[in-house]
């Protein structure tokens, strides 16, 4: 029995889909610019205070107590053990650092007796604002060495649309975290990083099938050869794609409130990263005026010009 291939039009609509991208990155850009990200204690710098329980201690139970302090925002994992608890809070307008400290051992210590301190060390802005300077730098010097990268393995043409396409995962995902108001912390600009090399990856692997069938297939325009490569890993792209949200879904549904920001950015990242891959990338490409004749290498004098024929 012949196995099935997908034949889907996915460039005939790109159009529709360059517009659809273009309205969510504005979208994005806007929402950023007007609610802004709500950066964690790495970013705005803050207090970070590590306790040691008697016995081991639910996360929920200390986030109760605190909240019921009148502490509105704050962090609360475990770290070694289940009786060690890290708290990260912001820095609260008119409160000294030692003081807030000291606040939040006293509520700590009135409802569990025998709490004790491990370590209290005070994050200053000065330190926020160098994290925030250099994962900026991080993500321009990583989408600079994939421009050159993409374009000395391909064509410059490519390179760009691959950026683009970065570039468009990584605004669509800082727009979900202004519009939700998620914390922003060190993680999440991790899953940032992780996302730029997951999209790229789906990039290079679709840009390489389109180099391969336009040496191949000689007789199809180039939109029908691009449709076909994008089509022959259509189903190594929604499998992988597939595969990686299920496990970050699932680390988002159980790993609680700490993993929360890092695997909703590796979400959204997944399924935007997935969507740009096939169309943003290689409609910009096309858009630019690749062709065949800028990846095939020049036939030989007297070889065979009869190359192979296109096979939607």
């Amino acid at each position: 029995m012949r196995k099935w291939e997908p034949s889907f039009d996915f460039l005939g609509k790109r159009r529709y889909t360059s517009l659809l991208s273009l309205i969510l990155v504005i979208g994005s850009i806007i929402l950023m610019a007007t609610r802004g990200l709500n950066f964690g204690v790495d970013f705005t710098g803050g207090t970070v205070i590590e306790v040691g329980y008697p016995v081991a201690i639910e996360l929920d139970q200390v986030r109760e107590t605190l909240a019921g302090a009148g502490f509105d925002e704050f962090i609360v994992q475990h770290f070694g053990s289940a009786t060690e608890v890290m708290v990260r809070m912001p820095p609260l307008e008119g409160v000294q650092d030692v003081e807030l400290s000291q606040r939040v051992m006293t509520v700590l210590q009135e409802d569990t007796p025998g709490v004790e301190l491990r370590r209290v060390e005070f994050v200053g802005p000065q330190i926020g604002e160098e994290l925030i300077e250099q994962g900026g730098l991080a993500v321009l010097f990583a989408l600079f060495g994939i421009l050159v990268y993409v374009a000395f393995r391909f064509e410059y043409r490519f390179s760009v649309g691959a950026v683009a396409a970065l570039a468009h995962d990584v605004i669509i995902t800082l727009g979900l975290f202004a519009v939700t108001q998620m914390t922003f912390d060190i993680t999440v600009l991790a899953a940032l990083l992780a996302v730029v090399g997951y999209s790229l990856n789906d990039s290079i692997v679709i840009s390489d099938r389109i180099r391969e069938n336009f040496v191949k297939l000689r007789k199809g325009t180039t939109v029908e050869v691009m449709n076909l490569s994008i089509n022959q890993t259509l189903s190594r792209t929604l499998v992988t794609s597939g595969t990686t949200f299920a496990v970050v879904l699932a680390l988002y549904l159980v790993g609680g409130e700490v993993m929360a920001g890092f695997s909703a950015a590796l979400m959204c990242g997944i399924a935007v990263g997935t969507y740009s891959s096939i169309y943003t990338g290689t409609a910009l490409a096309l858009a630019m005026g690749v062709s065949k004749a800028d990846l095939v290498p020049p036939e030989k004098e007297g070889a065979n010009a009869e190359g192979e024929g296109f096979r939607p």
